[in-house]
C-alpha cells in the first residue's frame, strides 16, 4: 500500500463543501483514497511527470514515487476548463 500525500491546494478545493455537490465530492475523495491501493488504475493516463484520472467531469493529477511508495495528489479540477493544465504547467508537472 502506498502512502498518500495531498497538496494543500487540493485540500483547499475539497475542503470547500459548497464547491461540489455531495455526490461529486464523495466520488473525488473515494478515487483519491483508492490511489493508495492501485496508483496506476486501468483508467489512468500518463501526463507530463505524473498521471491523471477522470472522475465524472473532473480530473485528478498526481505523481507516483515507487521507490518511496508515495502517491502525491497535485491538482483537482473540472475537465472542461483548461485551468487545471495551466496550473500544472506553472507547477512544472507538464
Amino acid at each position: 500500500m502506498y502512502r498518500l500525500l495531498i497538496e494543500k491546494r487540493v485540500l483547499k478545493v475539497l475542503g470547500n463543501v459548497k464547491r461540489y455537490p455531495a455526490k461529486v465530492h464523495r466520488q473525488l475523495t473515494m478515487k483519491i483514497f483508492l490511489l493508495q491501493f492501485d496508483p496506476r488504475p486501468p483508467d489512468c493516463k500518463p501526463i507530463g511527470i505524473g498521471y491523471r484520472v477522470d472522475v465524472g467531469e473532473h480530473r485528478i493529477l498526481y505523481t507516483v514515487d515507487d521507490a518511496e511508495q508515495v502517491v502525491c495528489v497535485e491538482l483537482v479540477g473540472p475537465r472542461q476548463d483548461d485551468e487545471v493544465y495551466r496550473l500544472a504547467r506553472r507547477l512544472g508537472l507538464l
